[in-house]
């Protein structure tokens, strides 16, 4: 989903940046009002387990591959606006640092993955927990459904946006100018994938660490529960986030595992791709078997060097390891991440004395 540089048009790019804008500024604003709580140095530490656990790239049908987002969690833990910016940070610091993601397409793959996906997590996990107890069953099968569910609706709404392409935007001989696959393609190329596999895995991850929050920490599920019918006794008490920060970072020494699924994401697909004979038989088996143009799409072609990020495809290039490479991207990212949240925390308290 880490749509990129070249797939969309300046015009969807454009919108969808002005679509995120008022997103991330309600979000700020209902950050500031927390800056006291412990949503500060939650906000860095889901917005680093966002930006690690994308890292883990796991094998879909038809050859390609994906991931799960954190976006599930982020909204049962930080609610929906600290989940849109914990997200949104880790999206652009892999856009800008790694190539994950265009420079031009952050406006998009922000909206799909932070936005449109905390918004979703959120009100699902809300309506499945209605108001049961933080600890109990019900709040981790309505964390698993919520990320289940919003990360197949941000799967949804990229093959959107890449299936409007070429509907809106062709060339003079009636060829497209960015992504080529309309919405019968690319609709059903994305969803299989995350309906499977990604949905999956976010499932789990969202489950599995909300089931934790439960018997370590009950405190931390708190913000995002709602009003809960059932009188219980849960400790309020600053109980310390260092087992997290523990989990992170075995986290980050296991990503060179994400390496080990072969293949491209679909629709990240660079320009020359379309010219090589090995890489053309991917895309098409992982487009039902729609052969992709003889060469990159004009528009595609002129976008897709815009930026060239330091360390892209995550492997810095003075390190010869590619498993070490990955390691090392996760931990510089890492530090990135919390940095920036750092920072936009320090933008809502600067905003609010203003």
């Amino acid at each position: 989903m880490h749509i990129p540089d070249g797939y969309l048009s300046p015009a969807t790019c454009a919108v969808l940046y002005a679509g995120s804008a008022p997103f991330w500024y309600v979000a700020l604003q209902r950050v500031k009002r927390a800056l006291h709580t412990r949503l500060v140095p939650l906000l860095s530490l889901f917005a680093a387990f966002s930006f690690v656990i994308m890292m883990f790239n796991l094998p879909l049908p038809g050859g390609t591959t994906g991931h799960a987002v954190g976006v599930g969690l982020a909204a049962a833990v930080l609610g929906p606006w600290a989940s849109m910016l914990a997200i949104s940070i880790a999206l652009i610091i892999q856009a800008f640092f790694f190539g994950d993601g265009g420079i031009t397409a952050i406006g998009a793959n922000c909206f799909n993955m932070a936005i449109v996906g905390s918004l979703a997590a959120y009100g699902i996990y809300r309506v499945l927990a209605g108001r049961s107890a933080i600890t109990s069953a019900r709040r981790v099968m309505a964390a698993g459904v919520a990320g289940y569910a919003a990360i197949n609706v941000s799967a949804l709404f990229a093959a959107i946006e890449f299936g409007i392409q070429p509907m809106l935007y062709r060339d003079a001989t009636g060829a497209p100018l960015y992504c080529p696959y309309p919405l019968s393609i690319s609709i059903p190329a994305m969803m299989i994938g995350h309906l499977t596999i990604a949905g999956l895995a976010e499932l789990v991850v969202s489950a599995g660490v909300v089931a934790f929050l439960q018997q370590s920490d009950p405190s931390l599920l708190k913000t995002a529960a709602g009003p809960v019918e059932k009188t219980e006794e849960v400790p309020t008490g600053r109980a310390t986030l260092r087992p997290l920060w523990v989990a992170l970072g075995v986290l980050m020494t296991l990503t060179p595992l994400g390496i080990l699924a072969a293949g491209t994401a679909w629709g990240e697909w660079v320009a020359s791709d379309f010219a090589n004979p090995t890489a053309r038989q991917e895309m098409a088996a992982a487009s039902l078997r729609q052969a992709p143009p003889t060469r990159a799409p004009e528009g595609l072609e002129r976008l897709a060097g815009l930026w060239t990020a330091p360390f892209a495809r995550y492997a810095p290039p003075m390190v010869r390891s590619a498993a070490f490479g990955y390691v090392l991207s996760a931990m510089f990212g890492t530090g990135l991440v919390v940095l920036a949240s750092l920072g936009v925390s320090r933008l809502a308290r600067g905003s609010g004395s203003g």
